[in-house]
């Protein structure tokens, strides 16, 4: 049985670390490379890197800043947003990235995540799946930073992206985002169930409980949080103590 990976999300907008609620609101959190280098010290599990502007503003990925980070980071990291071309990919893998997620191109041309697939591995494409459910109900998948609806359901959607080479999916709740208030269990729970790749939960954790609950009865394989470690005092490693405490298995 794989470990459950707990996973710190970085967003990066311009020059530094944001985090805002619900895909909006965003506020300066700090410096990137300071949070990889206090990361490294914490030895978690991996780290994804989202820079969220790079799609909207229409341009590749900073490959730049990928490669001063891969050279402090010293655990697996994942790094989306602008990816649109297999040299996209290519380019990043190149400059340390381990795997590279793909959100927008996914939904606008899915056969992307099979090139890449095919190119590199299924191991190193993850498909981020950002979710409205504002009503309840099957939910769609939004893109370009939760502001175009796709017209997708999730879990077909996560099926489609299995089928071409996915890895992983990476299932944001965007209404849970910020909230700290816990995650979409029974979004995750549909999504979990019904691919049988690892899927990752983002959106909503504010304690170690919320966390547990996103495997025990979500069904993830991995938990993926922001807010919990800028805004607080509570730390990856302390996640995974919690975590052990539940009967999950972690790495220690």
């Amino acid at each position: 049985m794989l470990k459950l990976r707990v996973i710190p999300t970085l967003l990066y907008r311009d020059f530094g670390l944001v985090k805002g609620v619900g895909f909006d609101s965003w506020r300066p959190v700090g410096s990137a490379m300071q949070a990889v280098k206090v990361y490294n010290m914490r030895e978690v599990d991996e780290l994804v890197f989202l820079d969220i502007r790079a799609t909207a503003d229409e341009r590749p990925p900073d490959f730049a800043i990928v490669d001063e980070l891969a050279d402090e980071c010293f655990m697996p990291m994942t790094v989306g947003g602008g990816v649109r071309s297999v040299d996209d990919a290519r380019r990043l893998l190149q400059v340390g990235a381990d795997k590279v997620a793909v959100g927008a191109a996914a939904a606008e041309r899915p056969q992307l995540v099979r090139e890449i697939a095919e190119r590199f591995g299924a191991q190193c494409v993850v498909v981020s799946i950002d979710v409205r459910r504002p009503g309840g109900g099957p939910g769609e998948a939004c893109i370009r930073a939760g502001t175009r609806p796709t017209g997708k359901e999730p879990v077909a959607f996560a099926q489609e992206m299995e089928s071409l080479g996915a890895g992983e999916i990476l299932l944001q709740s965007i209404e849970r985002d910020g909230t700290m208030e816990g995650y979409d269990l029974e979004l995750i729970r549909r999504v979990s169930d019904a691919v049988s790749i690892p899927v990752i939960a983002s959106g909503g954790a504010g304690n170690y409980d919320h966390l547990a609950g996103a495997v025990l009865d979500g069904h993830a394989s991995a938990v993926a949080a922001a807010s919990i470690f800028h805004f607080t005092q509570q730390t990856p490693l302390e996640a995974k103590r919690h975590l052990a405490g539940k009967g999950i298995a972690v790495r220690l």
